[in-house]
Order: C-alpha cells, then structure tokens, then sequence
C-alpha cells in the first residue's frame, strides 16, 4: 500500500510538479514581493530598500488625487464596459444560434477582433479615430465623425469604451452560444405552446438556464475592464489631462515614469485587493440565481 502510495504521489509530481514550479516562479513570489515592496521606497534602481511601513498606503489616500481620479474613470469605464460587451456578446450570440447560412463565418468575424493584441488594435483605431472619420466627416459632412474622439475626456471615454465592447463581445458571444446550445429545446417548445412570446422565454426561460455563463462573462468582463492597459495606452495615453488615465496606466507611470516602485506597487496591491473584492461579490450574487434545467 505504501509503494502504491509512493507511486502515486510520484506521478503527480511528474506530471503538475513543472507546471506548479512555473506558478510559483511566475505568480506566487512575484505577488509576494510586491507586498514587501509596497512597504517600502524602493526606486525600483537603487541597491538599497528602505522600510516604510504604511506610508504609502498613508499617501494614496491623503496625497494622491490623481490615483483616485484614475480609480473613478476605471470605475465609470468598467460599468458602461461590462453591460455593453454583455449585451452585445449575448444578444450576437442569440442570433447567431438561429438556423443561417453564414451564421459560422459571422462566428468566426465577430470572434477575430479578441486575438488582435491591444496595442496593435489600439494603433489601428487610432487610425481610424483620426483619419479615417476625418475623410469620412469632409465625405457626408455627419458631425458624429468630426467629434474630437481622442482629442476630449468625454469622446476619449466613449472612444476607448467602443474599442474596448468591439474587441471583448465576441468572446463572450463564444461562451454565451456554449450555453445557449445547451438549452433543453423540449422547454422551449412547451413554452411555446402556452402561448409564451419570443421576449417571456428570452426573460424567463433562456436567461434563468444560462446564467453560469453569466456568471463567467460578468467576471471576465469586470476583469478586462478594472485591467484595461494597452488600449489606454495606445489611444488616448491618459490624455487630455490625464482625464482618460486608468489605475493600470496610473500604477505604470508611477513605478516606471516617476520611479517610486514601492509606492507603484502600493496602488497595484491596494487595486488588487479592490477587484478581489468586486469580483467575489458579483461570482456570489449571480451564483444564487442560477438554476438547474
């Protein structure tokens, strides 16, 4: 018994050992020195750490309007981002698993923006923001395309919040039609014939039955937006103003521009904690409401 215990164990080491030294490595120690780093005033260059305790946590919340000014536009971008890529990921998703013809290409061209890398999507509507709806605007003469749309905080905000829906809805259009596939047909035909419209199964039937897919896409939303980097970056650079500056980019400028790593690295901790706390609250809530078919 004991060889077989011993066999065992050395088989999961074989096979998740490499895999949980590489977590390690990578996450784990990682995160770990960045809660000693948010204790100090580490420059992020210099040979010496010096022990600061609290003081930067002390400082973000006493001296550091900019941080919290980040922290409400990530706040605003996050809410609008997650209902629209929802919305539009689910209700794509709703159509596309009606019986049409192109329904897997227009799978496949919905689903493409997602593996664009940020930057380079962020680079290519750029583009588009100021050139091409400049020619667009002197075409039609529509006032919609001469708006100033990285020029302005409002136009900046909406700007990056369309990228942002146009490159996460069809992932989560993927795993909205997973679930919408598995929705007992049998249900839906005996709602039917009661004489259930199209928008009572949509509202009582079909939402109920896929909400663990709601409870996945809300967390990958929320994630993707309060992370939200290189399409701020690419864009609008936090600019004018640093109107448009999510806390990703603030963290950045602050350990990397300003060299204050530890100070940097205070906010990273302190905006983990927040999400932590955000996302387990919403997995909690949307759990509760799903059912069993």
């Amino acid at each position: 018994m004991s060889k077989r215990r011993l066999s065992g164990w050395g088989l999961q080491l074989f096979f998740v050992g490499p895999v949980l030294l590489f977590f390690t490595v990578i996450m784990v120690i990682p995160f770990f020195l960045g809660m000693y780093y948010s204790l100090t005033d580490w420059n992020g260059v210099a040979g010496t750490v010096n022990w600061v305790g609290l003081a930067n946590f002390k400082t973000i919340f006493t001296n550091d309007p900019d941080f919290w000014s980040s922290f409400w536009f990530t706040t605003r971008f996050t809410l609008v981002g997650i209902v629209l890529t929802n919305v539009v990921g689910f209700f794509l998703a709703y159509f596309l698993t009606k019986a049409l013809k192109l329904r897997n290409i227009l799978r496949t061209i919905f689903f493409m923006p997602n593996v664009i890398g940020g930057l380079l999507l962020g680079f290519i509507w750029q583009f588009i923001f100021i050139k091409g709806f400049s020619t667009m605007y002197d075409v039609t003469g529509w006032s919609f395309f001469g708006l100033p749309w990285l020029g302005d905080s409002v136009t900046g905000f909406w700007g990056i919040t369309i990228v942002f829906v146009w490159q996460t809805a069809g992932y989560l259009m993927v795993v909205y039609i997973s679930s919408l596939t598995n929705v007992p047909t049998e249900i839906m035909e005996a709602a039917e014939i009661d004489g259930a419209n199209r928008w009572q199964m949509l509202r009582s039937i079909i939402v109920p039955l896929i909400m663990p897919a709601v409870t996945i896409c809300l967390f990958l939303a929320i994630s993707w937006a309060f992370k939200m980097f290189d399409l701020n970056l690419s864009l609008t650079k936090g600019g004018p103003f640093k109107s448009t500056e999510s806390v990703a980019m603030n963290v950045y400028a602050e350990a990397f521009q300003n060299n204050r790593y530890g100070l940097g690295t205070a906010k990273a901790m302190l905006f983990f904690v927040i999400v932590a706390i955000i996302t387990i609250v919403q997995v909690a809530l949307t759990k509760k409401k799903e059912v069993e078919a």
